[in-house]
Formats: C-alpha cells, structure tokens, sequence
C-alpha cells in the first residue's frame, strides 16, 4: 500500500539521519532506492511537522530531538499528517471553514484539492502561510499577538472579529479530551478564540490524535458534545467511541 510504503520510508529516513548525523537528498535516494525527487518531498514533509531540518545539501535532525524517539517523532509526524488529509476530506467546494493552529491544521489546508474555491477564516501563521498558497482561497485573519510556541494570534479584537462571521464548518484541535471535563487547551487566550469559532460555524469537527482523549489541559472550551464529527486515529479507545456513538458525533479514522 502506497501510505505504508511512505510512513515506512519515513522512518528508515530519520534512522538513516540518526545513524550518520545528516545525509543528502543523492545519498538518501541511493540508500532508500528512491529518485530524489520522492526524497525531497518526504523531506518536505518531515520538516513540516519539525522531525528533521533541511539544509542546503539534505538534511540532519534537529538538536533537541531526544536520541531514543526518533522513529516515534516520524511515525507521529505521518499519524498528523492522515489526521490532516482525513479532515481535508470533508471539505466541500464553496464552503467557508475556520481553521485551528497545529500541525493537523496546517496538513489540512496542504491536502485541499488544488484550485478548490474555499474561504479560510484562521487565526494562526502557519494556516494563513498554507492558505496564501493556494489559487480561488478567501482568506479572514483574526490577528492579535502571536504565541512563539503555537504561531497563534489572540487578541480581544480577534474574537470579536470570529463571532461577526459564520462558517460552514470549523476544524478545531483540543489539548485534552474529556467526557466529564469536556475539552480543554493551554491557555484562555487560544480558548476564547475557539469558543468564537465554535459559536460561529454550523458544523464543528474535532481533529485530535487519540493520546489527547482521557488528558486534561488547563482552559476549557467546548463540551464533547458541541461537535458533530471526530477526526482522529486509530489509537482511540473503545471507550471513546462508544462515548461518541452515543453523542450521535460522526466517527472519522485516518
């Protein structure tokens, strides 16, 4: 299958990178049997999600990367990237969809069929980044002052600017998810922005992968039964879909 045979180079590229401290797209391609095109873009792709640095020649991995979790950093950056092409699915021609930050987010936006008209409401950079590549793609950015860590702007003007818009569907992530605590993030700042988004748009999917069900983050923001649809992966807990079959929330598995 075309998916595994990726996530399985995946992974043989970050061993590669650990084993020698960095290789180029030509030794990557010869190693891996590959053209180096098909490297350049699993490059592209790992660096997307930060699980190596691109250099001019190839690529290393970065610094801070702990020795022992490699493999799991490229297995978690291709578990993201089908949480993102699964939620991009369920985007129509014509709609006007508000976009979370973080990395499933971001591969949303990247997996939209080229030349698809859409409106982007966002509040983050790396969204508004994706989304100003795209031809027919309206863009509203709610900005404000912008999280190092997240690359999303909050600010009182930027909620208020969400609440005056309405959207088709907003895809929205959650730190924690929770039946009785419901869903939680890092702070109240990026929480009242998802509460403008929720509050604004007809249909709400949840895009989360399956470690963030059972975890509790500090700021609260919606109920699990706010949302009509789960996007996640195949971590989650029986219990977790018995939970959301018994909500009437639809059930989507990358």
């Amino acid at each position: 299958m075309p998916a595994q045979k990726r996530r399985d180079r995946f992974a043989r590229i970050i061993q590669y990178l650990q084993e020698n401290h960095g290789a180029s797209l030509r030794e990557l391609a010869e190693r891996l049997e590959v053209s180096e095109m098909t490297i350049r873009r699993d490059l592209e792709e790992l660096a997307a999600e930060k699980a190596v640095r691109l250099v001019h020649t190839g690529a290393i991995l970065p610094p801070r990367a702990p020795q022992g979790a490699r493999d799991g950093d490229a297995a978690r950056a291709a578990e993201i990237m089908r949480i993102g092409r699964k939620a991009a699915s369920l985007v129509d021609a014509g709609d006007t969809v508000i976009v979370d930050s973080g990395s499933a987010a971001e591969w949303l936006v990247r997996a939209l069929p080229a030349g698809m008209p859409v409106t982007i409401i966002c509040y983050s950079l790396d969204i508004l980044v994706e989304a100003r590549r795209r031809e027919k793609c309206g863009i509203v950015l709610a900005g404000g002052a912008m999280r190092e860590d997240t690359l999303a702007f909050e600010s009182v003007e930027g909620v208020a600017l969400m609440r005056r818009h309405r959207a088709n569907k907003a895809f929205l992530s959650a730190g924690g998810v929770g039946e009785r605590l419901g869903l939680t993030c890092a702070g109240t700042g990026e929480a009242e922005m998802k509460k403008a988004a929720i509050a604004s748009s007809q249909t709400r999917v949840l895009i989360a992968q399956s470690d963030a069900f059972g975890r509790v983050a500090p700021a609260w923001f919606a109920e699990l039964s706010d949302f009509d649809v789960i996007v996640t992966d195949s971590g989650i807990s029986l219990g977790f879909v018995e939970i959301a079959r018994s909500l009437g929330i639809a059930l989507h598995v990358a």
